[in-house]
């Protein structure tokens, strides 16, 4: 029913289309425009009114690293990957960025991440529209969303074997 849905909110945009020559003339190199960036934002700005406050995409799978696009209308859940260092880079929005400290409440979710309802003793920073972070792999992180306020955000998961 939401495949039906979100094909009626935007025309499906595939970003290798868009953003690639035909598959003949393609390079290993891939480059995604910020106004195709913003388009597929709005997209998972639709989509994510209708789940929990947020919706995610992978625009890029490769051995070592992918590439998402995220989008928050609500505090996300606080989270840790073991393996996988984050590099995000804000599209739009704004959001307080809490990282280190512990998880409250964890347990494990998806591809063994620890999940939890939020991060005791962390430190706080501010997100505006361009900032760039790293978060190296274990490391509790957590976005927080105040009021209406809403975030996108191109994320790159590397893998860091601690």
């Amino acid at each position: 029913m939401l495949d039906d849905l979100a094909g009626k909110i935007l025309k499906d945009v595939n970003l290798d289309e868009i953003a690639a020559p035909p598959l003949s003339q393609r390079s290993p190199v891939a480059h995604w425009p910020q106004p195709v960036l913003l388009e597929r934002a709005a997209y998972l700005r639709k989509m994510a009114r209708f789940g929990d406050g947020s919706a995610s995409e992978t625009i890029r799978e490769c051995a070592q690293h992918s590439v998402q696009l995220v989008f928050h209308s609500r505090s996300s859940e606080a989270h840790l990957d073991q393996s996988l260092a984050h590099l995000m880079v804000v599209l739009s929005g704004a959001a307080t960025l809490v990282t280190g400290g512990k998880i409250v409440r964890p347990r494990t979710g998806a591809q063994g991440q620890t999940l939890g309802d939020a991060i005791e003793g962390g430190g706080e920073q501010q997100l505006r529209p361009g900032d760039v972070v790293h978060i190296p792999a274990a490391i509790p992180h957590q976005l927080l969303i105040a009021g209406d306020k809403s975030i996108a955000l191109l994320v790159v998961k590397m893998s860091e074997e601690s």
